[in-house]
């Protein structure tokens, strides 16, 4: 398969994920054509223990960064994380302007503001159910819904046809926060014609329905009822509908609710400035609850993933500056546990039982919905929109693989499930995988960003692994150890029990030097060899490990 893009011609009509093809969060998604090129979505994801010392990873936008000339703009279909957090990170790099609704704006702004050293993007605001050109592109916005305010399906048109890009989505009847699913503009776009779905996958393998935000409404009003004394619900701070849901059931009960942690009320004040959540009593912060009676209050934590600096995980080991939790207090976990976060989710509930507070989870109760779509709501876009070509995105390989099948089911004539790097050509002709480019990921390492697997990150996954040695010699300058080897260990020996294991290793040092013919020893790179492999094959022995080691040598 071709690498690289000689074989790319500005006739046809591309479509390339950077980032989202393969897994969840992190999409990048990119369309070519005339020569031009358009960004749907520039977002992050959230790294696991296997990154140490790093909290979020990005795409790597290096492919569509050369071609910034030729970047006509970034399209954001909604303001989750993973689909507009990378933006003041890499948008430095694109320099193209950002096209957005209201409330993703407000989001995006807020982002920039938090994040700015110099130039600030341009931001350009759309209207829901917009249609706009961005040449050679024609554009046009279809609300649907989803767990956030004002999320898009993006329909882009050429010469070639129109593709539905779907963005994040699910068939809710009742959103309580926005409108409903635009289906006479999907039924519409349908018989009109449509080249290609590029579609969510996330749910593909879930039967049924995703629910409705309502109907989750009136459970969590009937499960307050239940918990005599303070209520914490954690959910994911961007879920709009969710802060309203939880707003309903505290005003039912009479308690007031108040917000914990600064990424609500971010979200909250996007949230009112763009005319939501103005029906509900005002959410007091942290400090106030702390004056309220324990029945009369209800706390909204971010940290339903168990981020370590989240303010439930902190209130969980009674860390918090403001808010206790106590026995017999109630949290509820109001989200999915996104694949990779269950471990730590766990270590936050444990703590929480530990200490006799009450976890209360999906397993438990209904106690969330998702905002993807199910496999019956795939069967219902797939009945009004009847594309050509589907190409599932947004899911782990199992997921894209169940969404092409189903699409299949539907009668869809092709489908092409595609990874992060794959070039599809849409038209003309048969849609397929003409070619690959590089991808790759970036990590938020302290405040610089660095590829993932390569340099320090990789250092510290090794040390991780495998521990540390550091072995400082000085020898004089006729090649002999004028002092006996210092030795510095990190992760391998117990200083209170392990000391005839390090007198070993000074021997095991000493030993490789001594063993050296006299010209060997006057070369510094040769002794640190012959030293490094000394100590890594000690360890190696002795403790099944080969660790990082460093040589220091000082010559007299």
């Amino acid at each position: 398969m071709p690498h690289g893009v000689d074989f790319l011609s500005s006739d046809a009509l591309y479509f390339i994920p950077l980032g989202g093809a393969g897994e969840v969060g992190m999409n990048l998604y990119l369309y070519g054509y005339g020569g031009k090129w358009l960004i749907v979505d520039l977002g992050i994801t959230f790294a696991d223990g296997s990154l140490p010392g790093v909290e979020i990873v990005l795409p790597d936008p290096a492919f569509i960064a050369e071609r910034r000339r030729d970047l006509v703009g970034i399209v954001v279909t909604h303001a989750h994380e993973d689909h507009l957090g990378a933006i003041p990170y890499l948008w430095s790099e694109l320099r193209c302007p950002i096209y957005a609704t209201p409330f993703a704006a407000s989001v995006l702004r807020a982002k920039l503001t938090e994040r700015s050293s110099g130039h600030r993007p341009p931001v350009h605001e759309v209207p829901q159910s917009g249609r706009f050109q961005i040449a050679p592109f024609d554009l046009e916005l279809i609300t649907i819904t989803h767990s956030i305010p004002e999320p898009n399906c993006l329909v882009v048109r050429t010469p070639h046809g129109a593709v539905l890009h779907t963005g994040d989505w699910k068939i809710d009847p009742a959103p309580v926060v926005g409108a409903t699913t635009d289906e006479a503009a999907l039924r519409s776009l349908g018989s009109d014609g449509v080249l290609a779905l590029v579609g969510d996958s996330t749910n593909a393998l879930e039967p049924g329905r995703s629910g409705s935000e309502a109907d989750l409404q009136q459970s969590l009003v009937r499960l307050f009822g239940r918990f005599p004394q303070r209520i914490a619900v954690t959910c994911f701070a961007s879920n709009v509908a969710r802060l309203k849901s939880v707003a309903v059931a505290a005003e039912a009960h009479d308690r007031r609710v108040a917000l914990v942690g600064r990424s609500l009320w971010r979200i909250y004040e996007a949230a009112r400035e763009n005319g939501y959540l103005t029906d509900i009593p005002e959410f007091l912060n942290d400090g106030d609850a702390g004056y309220l009676p324990r029945d009369k209050v209800v706390l909204i934590c971010t940290g339903s993933q168990g981020e370590k600096r989240s303010a439930l995980a902190r209130i969980a080991a009674d860390d918090h500056n403001e808010i206790v939790l106590e026995r017999g207090d109630t949290v509820i976990f109001s989200s999915r546990e996104i694949p990779g976060n269950e471990k730590a989710i766990a270590e936050v509930q444990n703590m929480l039982v530990r200490r006799g507070i009450d976890v209360v989870t999906a397993a438990d109760a209904f106690v969330h919905v998702s905002g993807h779509p199910a496999r019956d709501e795939l069967v219902q876009m797939y009945q009004w929109v009847r594309p050509q070509v589907a190409v599932p995105i947004h899911g782990e390989q199992r997921h894209l693989l169940a969404h092409a099948r189903l699409a299949e089911s539907c009668q869809v004539p092709a489908t092409v499930v595609p990874g992060n790097g794959d070039v599809i050509r849409l038209a003309p002709g048969p849609a397929q995988t003409v070619g690959t480019v590089p991808v790759g990921r970036l990590a938020m390492d302290g405040k610089r960003l660095v590829p993932v697997g390569q340099g320090a990150i990789r250092g510290r996954q090794r040390i991780m692994l495998n521990g540390a040695v550091v072995v400082t010699l000085v020898m004089g300058a006729t090649g002999e150890l004028v002092a006996a080897p210092k030795l510095a260990t990190l992760g391998l020996l117990d200083e209170q029990t392990d000391g005839d294991i390090a007198l070993d290793l000074v021997d095991t040092v000493r030993e490789a030097v001594g063993n050296m013919a006299r010209p060997a020893r006057l070369d510094d790179e040769l002794v640190r060899h012959a030293v490094t492999i000394a100590v890594r094959r000690f360890f190696k022995s002795n403790h099944g490990k080969k660790p990082v080691t460093e040589v220091h040598l000082v010559r007299l």
